[in-house]
């Protein structure tokens, strides 16, 4: 009994998963005009060059310990 309902339950599972839609809607593709658009902005800003802040170190602070307590 128990075979027949894991080989059930694997084909609904198989038979699920291949009906799943892989199209896109037209929404979602690329435009060129988008395209061009970004390659310019990207190429934008690689080309301005600012400098770099300096590297301040982390501020550490120190460690807690525990008070050992007497026997």
């Amino acid at each position: 009994m128990k075979r027949c309902l894991m080989i059930g339950l694997a084909l609904v599972a198989l038979c699920g998963a291949s009906t799943l839609a892989c199209a896109r809607p037209p929404t979602v593709t690329n435009s060129p005009g988008y395209d061009a658009r970004l390659q310019e902005s990207r190429k934008a800003l690689s080309n301005s060059q600012t400098a770099p802040e300096p590297a301040t170190p982390p501020v550490t602070t120190p460690k807690k310990s525990k008070k050992k307590l007497p026997n």
